[in-house]
């Protein structure tokens, strides 16, 4: 099951500040993109997002961000935020602590930051309680599910637009299978909201 808007009883699971969306009265977003940098994809998202004025987070994976270092200065340089994204990948609730925690710091040594975003969202209380005295951990309010390759562009659009709400950490991917939905969604999504007067910043 795909949950598209995270419940806040993970705060009490978790027994640990995480972040899940904004707390706020003004209309903001926070768009967030996860697995890239990719030579194909990154640079068309950043060309989106200068188009409309909108700043991001990029939760970065290690393996790719060490391909593409450059990258990494542009996406900076633009004045969006860099995440941790762990270094390759692995599921959480699958890796033992101190493998799990050897990942995230292997990719912190590519991508500085203070920022953790664990990939499917899957991660233990352990893994939360060790990770989060460096880190602030950051899942999200509202996923688009932009990867769903059996999810038309058009759906995809819909259904994101319906389900936003002030604050809410927007979770993209800057990945090649997500390429198609992504590239669709995104330049309207952010005309929609830019049109409602929302702005668009980094965490």
């Amino acid at each position: 099951m795909i949950l598209h808007r995270l419940p806040y009883f993970l705060q009490w699971y978790y027994n640990t500040p995480i972040l899940l969306r904004i707390r706020t009265k003004e209309k903001k977003l926070y768009i967030t993109f996860d697995d890239g940098p990719t030579s194909e994809f990154t640079p068309e998202i950043l060309e989106i997002l200068r188009t409309h004025d909108a700043k991001a987070t990029f939760f970065c994976k290690g393996e790719n961000a060490k391909q593409h270092k450059d990258l990494l200065h542009q996406i900076e340089g633009e004045g969006h935020r860099l995440g941790n994204h762990t270094f390759s990948h692995p599921n959480g609730w699958k890796t033992e602590e101190v493998d799990y925690e050897n990942d995230v710091e292997l990719c912190n040594q590519i991508v500085k930051s203070t920022l953790f975003r664990p990939p499917y969202g899957r991660i233990s209380r352990t893994q939360v309680q060790i990770l989060s005295q460096k880190y602030q951990i950051v899942l999200w309010s509202l996923m688009t599910e932009d990867y769903n390759t059996k999810l038309s562009a058009e759906k995809c659009l819909h259904n994101a637009v319906k389900r936003t709400k002030k604050g809410d950490i927007v979770v993209f991917h800057d990945s090649q299978k997500a390429a198609e939905n992504t590239l669709f969604v995104l330049p309207r999504y952010l005309d929609f909201f830019s049109k409602k007067g929302f702005t668009f910043e980094t965490i």
